[in-house]
């Protein structure tokens, strides 16, 4: 994408959508061989807490 700073709001998300589009057509990207959050670590509920996560 090149310099957006001259358009408007909605043409901006317009070509940012557009952009995306086009890389998802040219580039897919590879399924995931693994379950999506299968990899996040799990907690302990007793003991939740902020420096656990």
């Amino acid at each position: 994408m090149a310099n957006t700073k001259k358009l408007s709001k909605d043409d901006r998300k317009k070509a940012k959508r557009s952009a995306r589009k086009k890389t998802s057509v040219e580039k897919p990207k590879k399924p995931r061989d693994y379950a999506r959050g299968s990899k996040k670590r799990k907690v302990k509920k007793l003991v939740r807490g902020q420096s656990k996560r």
